[in-house]
């Protein structure tokens, strides 16, 4: 058998030296990003000295104690989260085997078989191999491939994982805006209820008319729908936070009001990460870099399949007649050769199929590209919108001082008798409405710092293998 197998090697010498050559299209995928963002208050010096584990756990710059236990309880008992955790472990252990096709194969097999006559029964016992050298490309297409699928994977985990802890901190935020908005509210409905009975008092004493007792009705009573809406939107708030901490109720404390709730201030909300930050974390670009990766494979085994395949083949059979109770001539010949598969009739439909193929890999390189501008865009517009909100910040901040110094003059006026209850009532009304704008607007603010993290990919990065494992993408 050792000239055979010589004769073998030599056969596929010149078709392996030829496959060494063929590795899979391998684009460039370096799209040009800003060096700094146009919309950053900070400058690029100031930007870089600053490290980008921000990123890692961005939602501690809310500087919340309460809200990082939130984040982390969401992270450790989400189940959406859990279900892509399992799909990426589940792709690291496919991507063990992605190669297994062209490895050797060993099958054994016993059977009975009859004789054309149907005279003689024999006994036969087979050892077969075959091995799929997977050349011109053919195993190195299939190995990307897999390292496509976990990117795929690693991008579908880390935009959860963005999803999840946005929606924990907009949750929350919800909540801490109607704690503070109702425990005004009360106050508001005490005002109202108490203009109604000075405006009574008036009508009896025939000071006022009954239409300003009926608007005091109305503002009354809308006061009393708006209780009612910022119940709701609390309780939906706060059985949305339940669920996404894998809970079937939510705390007592998310239901209740309170006159102290943390909403975070504009002191935090600063961009610190560069441009290039975002190729590092953004899910979609990681998704479409997976999809670059997973077309550049299909166009390698299609083009792979252009060429004649090269296998090895070998078996070892073993006869035994069980009719006449002897053994075959050739009971136990083995066989070993080369299996050559020579694409002719069918190469125009493969050579069609590899073209199709290589403008799938060129849309997806602008795939890549188009998703990098549109993070870009993003960025910037979401860095727009949290500036518009610091300015209707500040804005709000400046009307304070006036309207408490007017609420103080009438209320310094009524005790100097000068103005009457009523004439304070609606002063002391507008600020409480001043102070609800203003956590609505903090509120938003701190929503569009949301959104800008949601822009850049900001959520715990995923675990960067080391070059020389199978896990290693980047």
């Amino acid at each position: 058998m050792k000239p055979l197998f010589c004769k073998t090697l030599l056969a596929l010498a010149p078709a392996a030296l030829l496959a060494g050559c063929m590795t899979p299209p391998q684009p460039s995928l370096q799209p040009d990003t800003p060096a700094q963002w146009r919309q950053a208050g900070t400058s690029a010096a100031d930007a870089r000295a600053i490290q980008a584990a921000d990123l890692a756990a961005w939602w501690k710059l809310l500087d919340d104690p309460a809200l990082d236990k939130l984040v982390e309880q969401a992270l450790a008992q989400n189940l959406d989260l859990a279900q892509a955790q399992g799909r990426l472990q589940a792709q690291r252990i496919l991507l063990g085997t992605a190669t297994a096709a062209y490895k050797p194969e060993l099958t054994a097999g016993v059977r009975t078989l009859q004789d054309v006559a149907a005279l003689d029964s024999y006994f036969h016992a087979s050892l077969d191999m075959s091995w799929n050298l997977g050349l011109f490309g053919a195993a190195e297409s299939t190995a990307l491939d897999g390292q496509g699928q976990l990117l795929d994977a690693q991008a579908q985990l880390q935009a959860a994982k963005i999803q999840l802890v946005a929606n924990v901190v907009q949750r929350y935020l919800e909540i801490c805006v109607a704690q503070q908005q109702r425990f005004g509210l009360d106050q508001q409905l005490q005002l109202d209820t108490r203009r109604l009975q000075l405006q009574q008092v008036r009508v009896q004493q025939r000071m006022g008319s009954t239409e300003q007792v009926q608007q005091a009705h109305l503002e009354l009573n809308r006061s009393r729908g708006q209780e009612a809406e910022l119940l709701q939107h609390q309780a939906r708030a706060a059985h949305a936070l339940a669920a996404l901490l894998g809970r079937s109720e939510p705390d007592a404390t998310w239901l209740a009001a309170s006159s102290t709730p943390h909403i975070p201030s504009a002191a935090a909300l600063k961009l610190q990460v560069l441009p290039a930050e975002l190729l590092r974390s953004r899910p979609a670009i990681l998704a479409a870099e997976a999809a670059v990766q997973r077309a550049a494979a299909a166009a390698g085994l299609s083009n792979s399949a252009l060429y004649p395949r090269f296998a090895l083949g070998g078996s070892l059979l073993f006869s035994y007649n069980l009719t006449q109770n002897r053994r075959s001539s050739s009971n136990h010949e083995p066989m070993l050769g080369p299996v050559i598969d020579i694409p002719l009739f069918d190469w125009g439909r493969r050579r069609a199929q590899a073209d199709a193929d290589a403008l799938q890999m060129d849309n997806a390189v602008k795939a890549y590209r188009q998703s990098v501008l549109d993070g870009v865009a993003e960025v910037e517009t979401a860095l727009a919108g949290l500036s518009a909100q610091q300015l209707r910040q500040q804005s709000l901040d400046a009307q304070t001082p006036l309207l408490r110094s007017r609420t103080q003059q009438l209320q310094r006026r009524q005790q100097l008798g000068l103005a009457s209850e009523l004439d304070t009532l609606e002063p002391r009304r507008q600020l409480l409405l001043h102070q609800s704008q203003q956590s609505v607007a903090q509120a938003a603010q701190a929503l569009a710092f949301v959104a800008l993290f949601q822009a850049l990919g900001g959520a715990p990065l995923p675990a960067q293998a080391p070059p020389d494992t199978p896990g290693a993408t980047r």
